[in-house]
């Protein structure tokens, strides 16, 4: 099975940007956006073979997430079902035969992080939800997680060092859901490698000089471990300010 994750940072925008061509490119069984910044009927979206799911936000043209599958779930949910976190369309969860699938877009502390008190609390109940999940079957995670693990993550460390997606809080949590029995599929294989990257800042043309940061991932439950036949990074994809990232499990 082929998994792709994208933040499209706006499906509208990104649809006059080719991205039909990359998804029709990457040909993935299941398909996950990030950041749609829309609601379904604001764009017709023409898949055909693929079912659509969709957890828009409350609030118009802000975060959202979308999964689009070829293969029909056994059931679908919709949030983390915790009132507090549930109105920004973040969490989008399949359940199939063998495993749970979540796509999600974890918040942003942003600027003089004034979000990351609730950042903390969100990645608690995160990881609570997908522990719990993880008890019933194993679990794959993909999405915009808002965080660079670890300094070989993003070309400036040390300048970044306490900014929003690098602070100590933020790789703390991470490093906890790795240590509570899931994995970073890209780093377990490539686990020295540099200079690869899913997100470039629009400013200062981040992305011509690749100064960017890897933000999105695939973490999956240990014991799916040795059915990972890839985990990748299609940084030759534009569109938005994000690249697609893709799991292949044999």
């Amino acid at each position: 099975m082929k998994f792709i994750s994208w933040n499209v940072n706006g499906l509208r925008a990104c649809l006059k940007k080719g991205f039909m061509e990359s998804f029709c490119q990457l040909g993935a069984d299941v398909f996950c956006l990030q950041e749609t910044k829309m609601q379904p009927d604001q764009a017709i979206l023409d898949l055909p073979g693929y079912k659509q799911y969709w957890n828009s936000a409350e609030k118009k043209g802000y975060s959202g997430t979308a999964v689009f599958t070829r293969i029909e779930p056994l059931s679908v949910s919709y949030g983390l079902g915790i009132e507090e976190h549930d109105h920004e369309g973040r969490v989008i969860t399949l359940e199939f035969p063998e495993f749970y699938f979540v796509t999600v877009y974890t918040p942003n502390s942003k600027r003089e992080l004034e979000r990351l008190a609730y950042r903390m609390e969100w990645e608690d109940a995160f990881r609570a939800y997908l522990l719990e999940l993880d008890s019933k079957k194993p679990v794959i995670v993909c999405g915009d997680l808002n965080v660079a693990h670890t300094e070989i993550d993003l070309k400036n460390p040390k300048t970044n060092h306490h900014n929003a997606g690098f602070t100590d809080e933020e790789r703390g949590k991470f490093t906890e859901l790795l240590e509570a029995g899931f994995i970073d599929t890209f780093r377990t294989l490539y686990p020295e490698r540099t200079g690869i990257y899913t997100w470039w800042s629009y400013l200062r043309k981040a992305r011509d000089t690749n100064a960017g940061w890897r933000i999105d991932y695939f973490v999956t439950s240990k014991r799916l471990q040795d059915r990972i036949a890839d985990a990748t990074i299609h940084n030759e994809i534009f569109g938005s300010d994000h690249c697609p990232v893709g799991l292949e499990l044999k």
